[in-house]
């Protein structure tokens, strides 16, 4: 069934047109991901879907009776109440329920009113069918997967960080579970167990969706279509990103191949007329007019469009480093009595492209300033080997002067530059005549990332320091990235939540983690491949325990962890089972509620144990979660050793 339907949308400031005929529809179960450059129209498309935005021309039509919930790019939530509070509103049904039922709870205390009784056992009927007993639970396991655990609940959303209030923003959306989920972005400000996470839900989302992202391996799990947006139009691929880019590729070469053809036959012909002319008898000019009708009656190819104009990034040749570029001894930070990481030690060889990993909150962007010499609070040794001449790329962009103009940022830091060299360089980055005087401050976040890489890439270095490098940029500027840092003749280490660009790149991954961290030498597949082997290992582990086992101190060590193994899987079959039985009494609790819809206390009674017993179900689905995490720690710990 036809959900959302988009018929001859047109967009346009003045003569300034963003999206014009632009066309598509999509069913209600429809995983739609949205294409193309900054600039194309992508997030102006969302709000038009969403009713934030009115077209200049054209119509949307929605199936009757149907929702949208809609995210818009690094929206946040400014509200008064706690986390929690908030997050319930995603079900305002079951929240207003719930609210008028601990009204008639409290009023039937007073009085053994009829109607209330009445209006109390309707109700509770309803709110169980809705999942009222189950929506606080939702939303407290939603919030914990996005890295809100429960000393957040009672805090202030006006107290958070704005990272963590868009954060905050997605999980609410998400919790409302409405027939359009449209998103914009949502990747934005997540670890990568978190869009792991966020991947899985949305694929097994019941209903429709539309993502906009420049994360290509998120849109390969997510969707199922693909609208590009391209020079104002729109063309639709059934197939998600991996099936799209292939297929346009594909279509480009086929369209460009006819349109040559036919353009092959219009010369034919037109020569043919041009012949018929010299020669000037009667007969030719009869011929002359058969052959025009014949090119007027042709339906003609169009040109395959032009591309958008792309940047150029290409590293300046810098002198060799040594052999040993940096060596990180004992590094260790704190904040006031937390402590982030520490003990992190290696060493980086020329030519090393390491990419570092790890959940928020982990430490990677405060080791990039460390490593960049930006933060000189830390314990242990970072030395830089002979000849290094290191870059820092800070997230936060925060290199460039808000108060300058684009082309002071460049001449001030490169003073012996000719304009002209400069800009030539700023137009690389397309940065154009009309933009060289902008003022930084109002610079978009991917002018400003543009500009940050043109002034780098202006040094003569050969050691690369890049936090979160892809943030800002769209796909295919993300592409050429990684195409100029693939050539560049030196190490890199960099911070990156974008698998794509993380698996093309790295020869080296660093995790951190609680403290902890995990060297790998080799790319970002055969990592993960690694750690999924280490979750199926589990009786390889036991035996390899027992095979290492040299002297009594090992053993004794490897026998606590054997009996830690199993305590923990213990502890999780006996949760699976009360589970069982629990859901089986909740059950019969709700049997006995309709039995007993005309007697209050007895009601009341029933439904403060099914409340207690899913109360009871969550205690036991965490104490699962924690076993789990619990048993992964202890098997990778088997096979350290």
């Amino acid at each position: 069934m036809v959900l959302l339907s988009v018929n001859s949308i047109c967009v346009s400031f003045g003569t300034n047109i963003i999206l014009d005929n632009v066309n598509f529809s999509i069913n209600d179960n429809d995983k739609l991901g949205i294409v193309g450059i900054n600039g194309a129209g992508k997030s102006t498309l969302a709000k038009l879907v969403s009713k934030d935005m009115v077209p200049t021309s054209g119509n949307i039509f929605l199936a009757k009776n149907k929702s949208i919930g809609y995210l818009a790019q690094n929206a946040t939530i400014d509200s008064e109440r706690t986390v929690f509070d908030e997050m319930l509103l995603a079900f305002p049904e079951a929240y207003t329920m719930d609210k008028r039922l601990e009204e008639i709870e409290k009023a039937l205390f007073s009085s053994k009113s009829d109607t209330l009784i009445s209006e109390y056992t309707s109700l509770t009927e309803k709110f169980a069918q809705i999942g009222g007993y189950e929506y606080k639970s939702r939303a407290k396991s939603t919030l914990e997967r996005f890295g809100f655990d429960e000393s957040f609940r009672d805090k202030k959303i006006s107290t958070l960080s704005g990272g963590e209030r868009t954060r905050l923003a997605l999980v609410q959306v998400i919790l409302s579970q409405p027939d359009l989920l449209i998103l914009d972005e949502p990747t934005n400000h997540l670890d990568i167990t978190t869009i792991e996470w966020l991947e899985s839900h949305l694929s097994s989302y019941p209903n429709a969706i539309i993502v906009i992202s420049h994360d290509r391996y998120f849109l390969d799990r997510v969707t199922n279509k693909t609208l590009e947006l391209q020079n104002t139009h729109a063309h639709l691929y059934n197939g998600n990103y991996s099936f799209y880019e292939n297929q346009k590729m594909e279509d480009e070469k086929a369209l460009l191949k006819k349109y040559e053809l036919q353009q092959k036959e219009i010369s034919r012909i037109e020569a043919m007329i041009e012949q018929q002319r010299k020669w000037g008898q009667e007969h030719n000019f009869v011929t002359i007019k058969s052959k025009e009708k014949q090119i007027e009656h042709m339906e003609l190819v169009s040109a395959p469009e032009k591309k958008a104009k792309e940047m150029s990034m290409k590293f300046s040749k810098a002198t060799t480093s040594a052999n040993d570029v940096l060596i990180a001894y004992m590094i260790g930070k704190k904040y006031g009595e937390r402590t982030i990481f520490k003990d992190l030690s290696f060493t980086l060889k020329r030519n090393d492209r390491m990419l570092v990993i790890g959940p928020n909150g982990s430490g990677k962007s405060t080791l990039m300033k460390i490593l960049g010499g930006i933060d000189d609070d830390y314990s242990g040794d970072v030395v830089l080997g002979h000849n290094v001449i290191p870059a820092y790329f800070s997230q936060e962009l925060d290199n460039l002067d808000p108060s300058k103009s684009v082309i002071e940022e460049i001449v001030d830091a490169y003073p012996k530059l000719t304009t002209r060299e400069i800009r030539a360089a700023l137009a690389r980055f397309l940065f154009g005549p009309e933009d060289i005087d902008k003022q930084i401050s109002l610079l978009s976040g991917g002018e400003k990332a543009r500009l940050s890489f043109c002034k780098m890439m202006l040094s003569k270095i050969n050691f690369l320091i890049l936090d979160e490098p892809t943030n800002n940029l769209d796909i295919s500027s993300k592409e050429i990235l990684e195409q100029a840092l693939l050539n560049f003749e030196g190490t890199i280490v960099a911070v990156s939540h974008d698998r794509y660009f993380i698996n093309k790149l790295a020869t080296r991954i660093i995790e951190i983690d609680n403290e902890k961290y995990t060297l790998f030498n080799d790319n970002y597949s055969s990592y993960v491949d690694y750690k999924s082997k280490l979750s199926e290992k589990q009786v390889d582990s036991v035996q390899s325990i027992k095979q290492k086992t040299s002297n009594k101190e090992e053993f004794e060590s490897n026998k606590k962890l054997l009996s830690d193994i199993r305590k923990n899987e213990s502890k999780i079959t006996r949760a699976e089972k009360e589970i069982d039985d629990l859901e089986k009494l909740k059950a019969s609790l709700i049997e006995e509620t309709e039995k007993n819809s005309d007697n209050y206390q007895k009601l009341t009674e029933l439904y403060n144990k099914i409340t207690e017993t899913d109360e009871r179900i969550e205690f036991l689905y965490n104490d699962i979660e924690e076993a789990e995490n619990t048993l992964n720690e202890l098997r990778g710990n088997c096979n350290e050793q």
